[in-house]
């Protein structure tokens, strides 16, 4: 039997009860009488149709009550009030009612009763909204529970979740594990002189595994876990935040050891020069008091703070300063290792074929976090039970990976045979640039099943290792790759489309950084004259967008930028030219089976003859195709 039964039956029938008292205690006029015009009222009395008429002088309204009729058995009778608006001025109604033998009486003034429940009516809302703040707290503090702390509280036999349950981000995790001990056996440290951390900040891009490795700290230490999302503290009412953080860590203190932790933090930590003057006073209040809180518990009890946030440079300084948040741990996006890592702790959850190699897959998932990771594997167990398989094959994984990268495929969209055959050319000419191009990363398939918002066609490279460092060569095939599309379709069919509108946006970007931010432009040296947001990796604030240089840096920047983008862009019709054989035979074969991959689309690249690489050429600098024979 539940011992706090809803309320809510009661709360509304009262509430419904006293409006419906209320209104007709005040309601002036009778239910369901026929209003006329004062015309037409003194009509009725000549006539002699109204028997006895009743005056209400504080609502000036005149009903009268007709003669009754004859009602046949069975018939409800008609309603015989009829009502109009006195008029004040007219001496001679109360004479023609005297005359006609009409009796009049004035209405019974409206005692205290209706005062009295409409004075009640605000006191019933009260009342109501006290009820319901009491639901939230069944300590019965009513409206105290606004500022109680929604925080879910894990006990002391754990999370469920160990180190063994994380993977992919050894150094995060290692650093973790000192924090574990500390709550296990503080003296250890504390017999040295020194103090555990108030706090550590987890840093990262979404979905690498934050939250997974604060309840991992927890499990492993096998103390209360106290979970809250920044968002939460924030409210409209002012002050609501700052109590829910005092009441977040009096609970806290209450079961330590524990660990307290602070997702997306901030939703609640924003340093407080971004908002701009005024700024949201509230979440302002709810920082200032996590502040104190944070530098008044005695973290010698077993309190560790921890949070996560993909957003480290808005944070307050004051949040990270020594003190608060001591140590910040990055949970970077997983290497070609740990991926494989991450794979295997998900793959042990489905039945994978035998030829399931998720070292391989490992290598198709370039940039992947542990979220994506899981999703991909779970979508590809999906595509296999549609398709009523007993395992999960390794043709489900790369069908799961597309998806996820490009999208899902459009069977619906049709096109053209001139639209299907320029889309072929297109991705051919990125295979043979890209194939042409030396270091640059192997293509792994080429289709032209359109796919996602405006994907027509796609064609995906595997990269042989990860890249951390990218070379001005490398940077440059890049570009080439992106321009051997647009360059096909302006040596097959002499005219270009829109097709290649995302290749430019990516082609100009690198060349871009590659002038203004990466140095490798001599004309313009070793100098940073980016246009990004200059506030520190810690959330010092900076000027953002501001644009360094004059004018004419302005302009000689763009300068180097158009010359790369001609000179990658020539280098990706010369290629072309040079291999125009290999991309006639490569695009009628796609056009035919519509996706290429494997040994027969390696046949193809096999004959593609190299460009002459960037390092080949006789200066650091490159001159403009129109100038190369001079």
């Amino acid at each position: 039997m539940n011992p706090n039964p809803p309320r809510w039956p009661a709360v509304v029938g009262i509430l419904f009860l006293f409006l419906l008292v209320g209104w007709l205690a005040t309601v002036p006029y009778q239910l369901g009488a026929r209003d006329v015009t004062w015309t037409e009222f003194k009509q009725l009395v000549v006539d002699g149709e109204i028997e006895k008429v009743t005056i209400n002088a504080e609502t000036g309204v005149v009903t009268g009550t007709r003669k009754a009729e004859p009602v046949k058995d069975g018939e409800i009778p008609p309603n015989r009030e009829v009502r109009t608006n006195l008029v004040a001025n007219d001496e001679g109604f109360v004479p023609l009612l005297e005359d006609q033998g009409v009796a009049y009486q004035a209405a019974p003034r409206s005692g205290c009763e209706s005062s009295v429940l409409l004075m009640m009516l605000p006191l019933a809302v009260v009342v109501l909204f006290w009820v319901m703040m009491s639901r939230r707290d069944p300590g019965g503090r009513g409206m105290a529970a606004f500022g109680r702390s929604s925080a879910q509280l894990v006990p002391e036999d754990g999370t469920g979740v160990t180190f063994d349950d994380v993977a992919g981000v050894e150094e995060a995790a290692e650093e973790l594990r000192e924090v574990v001990s500390f709550l296990k056996t503080p003296e250890k440290f504390t017999a040295l002189g020194g103090r555990p951390p108030k706090g550590v900040l987890l840093v990262g891009p979404p979905g690498t595994g934050k939250t997974l490795l604060a309840r991992a700290v927890a499990g492993e230490a096998q103390v209360a876990f106290f979970s809250i999302s920044g968002s939460n503290f924030v409210e409209m009412f002012v002050g609501v935040g700052a109590a829910r953080v005092r009441d977040l860590f009096k609970n806290a203190t209450e079961h330590a050891p524990c660990i307290v932790f602070i997702d997306e933090l901030d939703a609640v930590g924003r340093s407080r020069s971004v908002g701009g003057p005024g700024g949201n006073e509230e979440r302002e209040q709810t920082l200032n008091q996590l502040l104190v809180e944070m530098d008044g518990f005695d973290n010698r009890r077993g309190i560790i703070v921890m949070a996560a946030t993909n957003r480290p440079e808005i944070l307050d300084p004051a949040l990270l300063r020594p003190g608060r948040f001591d140590r910040q741990v990055v949970v970077d996006r997983p290497g070609l290792e740990g991926r494989k890592q991450i794979l295997e702790v998900h793959g042990k959850k489905l039945v994978l074929g035998g030829e399931v190699n998720l070292e391989e897959v490992a290598k198709l998932t370039p940039g992947f976090a542990g979220a994506d990771l899981a999703n991909m594997l779970n979508e590809a167990a999906i595509l296999a039970a549609r398709r009523d398989a007993s395992a999960v094959e390794m043709e489900d994984i790369k069908e799961a990976i597309e998806r996820t990268v490009v999208g899902l495929e459009k069977k619906t969209l049709r096109l053209s045979d001139k639209e299907k055959r320029i889309v072929a050319y297109h991705e051919c000419g990125h295979a043979i640039a890209g194939a042409a191009s030396p270091g640059s990363d192997p293509v792994q398939r080429i289709s032209i099943i359109p796919r996602g918002i405006a994907a027509l066609g796609y064609t995906s490279y595997l990269p042989e290792e990860d890249r951390h460092l990218n070379t001005k060569a490398g940077l440059l095939n890049r570009i080439t790759m992106a321009f051997g599309g647009r360059a096909a379709e302006e040596l097959v069919f002499g005219d270009v489309t829109n097709g290649a509108s995302d290749d430019i946006r990516r082609a100009s970007e690198i060349a871009r950084k590659m002038v203004s931010e990466f140095g490798m432009s001599k004309r313009i040296g070793c100098v940073n004259y980016g246009t990004s947001d200059t506030r520190s990796a810690w959330g010092f604030p900076g000027v953002a967008g501001s644009t360094h240089g004059s004018p004419e840096t302005a302009e000689v920047i763009e300068s180097e930028t158009r010359r790369i983008l001609d000179q990658c862009h020539q280098r990706a019709i010369d290629i072309l030219v040079q291999n125009r054989v290999v991309l006639e035979e490569m695009a009628m074969r796609l056009l035919e089976i519509e996706v290429l991959d494997g040994e027969e689309m390696q046949s193809f690249l096999s004959r593609v003859q190299p460009a002459e690489s960037w390092e080949d050429r006789p200066t650091a600098e490159w001159i403009p195709a129109e100038q190369a024979g001079k």
